[in-house]
């Protein structure tokens, strides 16, 4: 469903527009409720570290999972207190959806939560966000002892509101302290999978394109960890513009690790010299690839390869009949020796 917050593209985006430092850590709280006939639950949360989720609840199991833990983690979860907040939350998000009148048949609230922790353990910045169908209508930032808001208010109505105020308050004493102690619980039972680093594999392939008749040059990471990566593509030892290059997204892999991948469209008479530059924390300098059959096409390469094993062929054929001639040729004069000794002997019985 397109109109969600995925956990996953929140985190990317999230991340990259707020959190910098490579050695920071974030904990995260997706609260999504959903009005309406679909195969997912009315109520969820999904918590998460970092870009692993460590807990699941919904509506339907009424059960707090925990994930991908080696260890026990039921410190971790006051079943008290969360049960209050998530029915605090539960009733928040009804009474939204009754005070607002939504005509579509299908409708989607959403809460996130996320703190961090900068490099030293320094308290990092601590966001709430609020989200109908997908969008997000009013954001809230904590960061240096200053809150930062962005939504329907304007400057001079957030002094005056007296629940924008009372909610700064809340979540300034409360809220923020607490993600951040979670966070750092979490990070002393989990920090060995947050913390790893897996170099990523890069290569840089040049592949026919039958709809241009040209060929697609693609920059290719894969395996990595931790997610992000600074990938660029030259073009004579020069960066080839934004606008001419596809791709760039980040996608998860099935084992934890990430890939991204960049192409661009080059004529089938481009004669430049294109590298792939890569630049992550599990690599001590930057990684630089040229480009593979660089100048051919790949029905080029075949040909080659067919040249050489029809060649292999015929050369393998003149040894064989060469072997097979000197065979015949060392059997003839063994049988000629044979019969000339024979022969003499004859002569000497008489």
């Amino acid at each position: 469903m397109l109109f969600f917050f995925n956990s996953f593209d929140v985190i990317a985006s999230s991340r990259s527009a707020y959190f910098a430092a490579s050695c920071s850590h974030s904990a995260w709280v997706l609260v999504t409720y959903i009005k309406g006939n679909t195969q997912f639950p009315e109520f969820s949360i999904t918590v998460m570290l970092d870009d692993i989720t460590v807990g699941y609840y919904d509506s339907e199991t009424r059960t707090y999972v925990t994930r991908g833990n080696t260890t026990n983690e039921d410190d971790m979860y006051n079943l008290g207190d969360n049960t209050a907040i998530r029915e605090l939350l539960y009733d928040h998000l009804v009474d939204k959806l009754r005070s607002e009148n939504h005509t579509n048949n299908l409708v989607v609230y959403q809460i996130l939560g996320l703190c961090e922790l900068l490099d030293k353990d320094k308290s990092g910045p601590f966001i709430i966000k609020n989200a109908f169908s997908g969008s997000t209508t009013d954001e809230l930032k904590y960061f240096d002892g200053k809150f930062t808001y962005n939504g329907p208010l304007k400057y001079t109505e957030q002094e005056s509101d007296p629940a924008l105020q009372l909610l700064m308050w809340y979540h300034e004493v409360f809220s923020y302290p607490n993600c951040l102690n979670t966070l750092r619980s979490y990070l002393k039972k989990r920090g060995a999978q947050v913390k790893r680093k897996v170099k990523p594999r890069v290569r840089l392939i040049k592949k026919a394109n039958s709809d241009s008749r040209g060929f697609r040059v693609s920059c290719l990471a894969t395996g990595f960890y931790p997610r992000h990566i600074n990938l660029t593509l030259f073009r004579d030892e020069q960066p080839v513009a934004d606008h001419e290059i596809t791709g760039g997204d980040l996608l998860p892999n099935d084992d934890g690790t990430y890939q991204m991948r960049k192409s661009l469209e080059i004529s089938a008479a481009d004669k430049h010299t294109y590298t792939c530059s890569a630049t992550h924390l599990s690599l001590d300098n930057k990684l630089d690839i040229d480009l593979e059959y660089q100048g051919e096409t790949f029905k080029q390469v075949i040909s080659s390869v067919l040249v050489v094993l029809a060649l292999g062929l015929v050369l393998i054929t003149v040894i064989g009949v060469i072997k097979w001639r000197r065979r015949r040729h060392s059997a003839s004069s063994t049988s000629d020796y044979s019969s000339a000794s024979t022969t003499e002997d004859s002569v000497d019985k008489t």
